[in-house]
């Protein structure tokens, strides 16, 4: 659609994704001018729409962001009272004391909060500042300048027809420039994954390393109802098929955030994330926990782990990558939504001290020297090394040096340096001959649900009629290279059943794309072992629509 003549509208900054990073750059930029013309685009039905995450909110980013934020009443409502750990066998559980760990391991002053609240409370502040928030609006290509800089997105393509061509009820969409762009998609946004590859952002630094989360809401008995209780676990079930653990969170109205994480660089094939999410809610602990409840919600996302070794590059001409989009995540605390705050509002202020010295379309240096050397680096610094440790030698050694490591950065010094991660995610799949295929009990549907089932508490919806946003680089690469020497993984890496192989009598094997299932994750752009598959952004407002995550 490159030969399509677009009306264009000139904004100073152009803020892509109404995510706790795009909303803090947002907000900061009109703090330091009321003038400045700011739009920030989601592609979300609302605000709010496509957020998940755990989550325990370290509330420094607020903190320096809005310093009142508790007068302005800001949604966190539950002060984390009580912090456990759990290393779970499958009939049992050992607690893990807390005072051998590292403060920065410490949530007793943190919130129990719905992300999606706390944006859709940001961006009422953004908005009585006079920033212009347009939900529903997908941005789906980038506008380039003259001289190769990023000088703007196209957003609001409507009514394309199911192959991708224009149609009489296509709506073109409009061109958005600004002065700088900020990228602010979450993880593996596809623009920021063309700004990346584009500019070489990733030269010189790890492979980006990735974690797979998903997340019920369950109304639970109030007598077993603990407000303000976070729990972690690892071990049981997935022993060392893979690294990952569950988190377990007490909000108010007798409610509780059940989540699982399985990080991405398994080597099984067979391995089937959400079903080992399912497995695990019949461990005793969690048993005894649920039973009387309902879930209410089910949603998923991908997490980025690599951590302080894998953040890209932060800046190119005309265009910031902010949070999740660079990959902030302090994975040992689970906690990335600080550091996305704390990255919007540098880059606000980069953005803006370039504005007042009339510069447009290039670096902002000042922001990537902030990011890595200020409040984020320095929390990211002391934890580089959990992720990749847990990688190369498993659990144990991730608790013993990993903690050890952590300790050691506390107090300003490691003996181990910066350790590597090695191979990306798809490359960590190893084929399915060297494995043996797991047994997964089939859900109960009380504790535990079916994918389909599931993807109905996401309150998912696509429009039917539009181009499927999952594109297959070689579309006989799935049934001839993926089936053949891995076992289809993508019948179960996907958390939503999007991708499934249908055998029908007499013909070939067929591999099925079922888009109008996808809770955008991205988990299949991450983990498919021939990274052939390419997840772009789809008609705005279509996805889930998360009330509460």
């Amino acid at each position: 659609m490159a030969d399509i003549e677009r009306e264009a509208m000139e904004y100073d900054v152009v803020i892509v994704g109404a995510g706790p990073a795009g909303l803090s750059a947002a907000i900061r930029l009109k703090q330091l001018d009321p003038d400045c013309n700011v739009v920030v685009l989601e592609k979300g039905s609302e605000v709010g729409a496509h957020i998940l995450s755990g989550a325990v909110l370290d509330p420094c980013g607020l903190d320096a962001l809005i310093p009142d934020w508790k007068e302005k009443g800001a949604p966190l409502n539950t002060q984390v009272k009580e912090d456990n750990f759990y290393m779970l066998g499958e009939a049992g559980k050992l607690r893990i004391p807390n005072f051998p760990m590292p403060p920065l391991m410490n949530n007793h002053h943190n919130y129990i909060v719905s992300m999606g609240n706390v944006c859709r409370w940001m961006a009422e502040q953004a908005e009585e500042m006079g920033v212009e928030i347009f939900p529903g609006m997908s941005c789906s290509e980038l506008a380039y300048g003259d001289n190769g800089e990023v000088k703007g997105v196209v957003a609001g393509v409507f009514g394309l027809e199911a192959d991708g061509s224009i149609g009489e009820n296509t709506e073109p969409g409009m061109e958005l420039h600004g002065k700088y762009v900020f990228l602010s998609e979450g993880v593996r946004g596809s623009l920021s994954k063309e700004v990346i590859a584009k500019y070489n952002l990733s030269e010189g630094k790890e492979p980006q390393k990735f974690g797979l989360g998903m997340k019920e809401i369950w109304e639970i008995d109030p007598a077993k109802h603990k407000e303000g209780t976070v729990t972690h676990t690892m071990g049981w079930p997935l022993g060392s098929n893979a690294g990952g653990g569950s988190f377990v969170y007490h909000l108010e109205n007798n409610q509780v955030y059940v989540g699982f994480v399985v990080h991405l660089n398994y080597k099984n094939p067979h391995l089937f994330p959400y079903m080992e999410f399912q497995r695990f809610k019949h461990h005793p602990m969690m048993k005894d926990l649920l039973e009387g409840g309902k879930r209410v919600a089910y949603g998923a996302r991908a997490i980025s782990e690599g951590g302080y070794q894998s953040m890209p590059k932060m800046v190119a001409p005309g265009v910031a990558l902010l949070g999740c989009s660079v990959g902030m995540v302090n994975v040992p605390r689970i906690k990335g939504n600080h550091n996305a705050m704390l990255s919007g509002k540098a880059a606000a202020e980069a953005a803006m001290d370039a504005i007042k010295a009339d510069r447009s379309g290039d670096e902002l240096t000042a922001y990537e020297d902030e990011v890595r050397t200020g409040a984020i680096g320095k929390d990211l610094k002391k934890v580089r090394n959990v992720k990749p440790l847990w990688s190369k030698y498993g659990l144990t050694a991730s608790l013993a040096v990993g903690g050890f490591d952590m300790w050691c950065n506390t107090l300003g010094f490691s003996l181990l340096g910066t350790l590597k991660h090695g191979k990306n995610d798809a490359d960590a799949t190893e084929e399915a001959s060297k494995h043996k295929a797991i047994d997964y009990p089939k859900p109960d549907g009380k504790l535990s649900f079916d994918r389909l089932t599931n993807v109905a508490f996401s309150f998912t919806n696509h429009e039917e009629s539009q181009p499927a946003h999952l594109h297959l680089k070689d579309a006989s690469v799935p049934v001839d290279v993926n089936l053949a020497k891995y076992a289809g993984p993508s019948a179960r890496y996907c958390p939503a059943g999007v991708y499934e192989f249908v055998e029908e009598a007499g013909k070939d094997t067929k591999f099925v794309i079922n888009f109008q299932n996808c809770v955008h994750c991205k988990t299949c752009d991450i983990k498919d072992p021939s990274q052939n598959i390419n997840w772009t952004t789809p008609q705005g407002g279509d996805g889930p629509n998360y009330p509460n995550m």
